[in-house]
């Protein structure tokens, strides 16, 4: 717990500070939250991005209790330059409950971000980037694998007419296992397609795919939907709900963050 209560603490602080130095002439604050599928867009040169959040899930398991979870996400961003940022994000508190029970924090994940084409304005073509990551296994069971994992994600964004918006990503992500050893490939693919609403407000929906993730799992296909209102050019709140079409997955899961931007 030590070393997510001092990214808690960091972050908490950073965000403060954001709060009594709002810039009219700073940009958006983009927050990859609440859906799965991340944009292209990165943290501006020198600029920090706190993301934090709530989510609750019930998941059945057959012949056993529900699953119920409940954790505390937390999401730093950090411009490296105009194209590049660097990633940190876990959860600090994890509390599940059903037929494994335990309250601890979970595992941590370094990423990068980088956008290597921009979308050209009157062309039908997306702004593209790549986001490498790996995650550091310091939970332990069941709320950690006690394996770490890395991979490669492909990001693809792409406005619409009607001010539509559409971020796809496409990865392959080296899982561990833990029986037998060894790693497997999970391939991972979501389609958020977003609106606005208003000047403030935004709503998506959202397909997800993921191929198992152990050796005797099943693939699982999901839908997501949320809103995202931009109380300030630097803070947005966001909220979602998902749902699991085919595969194990929760019946239904709730997410509400915040997301603060400061330069």
């Amino acid at each position: 717990m030590r070393i997510w209560g001092a990214v808690f603490a960091v972050g908490t602080l950073l965000a403060s500070g954001a709060l009594v130095s709002v810039s009219a002439e700073s940009e958006v604050v983009g927050p990859d939250r609440p859906d799965r599928a991340d944009n292209t867009q990165t943290v501006p040169f020198g600029a920090f991005q706190f993301e934090a959040g709530l989510e609750y899930a019930r998941t059945p398991i057959a012949a056993s209790p529900a699953e119920r979870r409940l954790a505390i996400q937390a999401l730093l961003r950090a411009g490296l330059s105009d194209r590049l940022e660097v990633r940190l994000e876990g959860e600090p508190l994890v509390r599940l409950r059903g037929a494994e029970e335990d309250t601890d924090h979970g595992d941590l994940t370094l990423g990068f971000r980088y956008r290597f084409l921009d979308a050209q304005q009157g062309r039908w073509w997306p702004a593209l980037g790549v986001q490498p990551f790996v995650k550091f296994p310091i939970a332990d069971a069941p709320i950690g694998s006690e394996r770490p994992d890395f991979g490669l994600t492909a990001l693809a964004s792409l406005g619409l007419p009607w001010e539509l918006s559409l971020d796809v990503n496409a990865g392959l992500t080296a899982v561990g296992q833990t029986r037998p050893n060894g790693y497997l490939l999970q391939a991972l693919v979501a389609a958020s397609l977003g609106r606005a609403l208003t000047d403030r407000l935004s709503a998506f929906v959202e397909l997800f795919f993921a191929s198992r993730e152990e050796r005797d799992g099943r693939d699982a296909l999901g839908l997501d939907a949320g809103l995202v209102y931009l109380l300030t050019h630097q803070i947005a709140l966001d909220a979602a709900v998902e749902t699991s079409l085919t595969g194990r997955g929760p019946d239904y899961a709730f997410r509400t963050g915040v997301s603060v931007r400061f330069p």
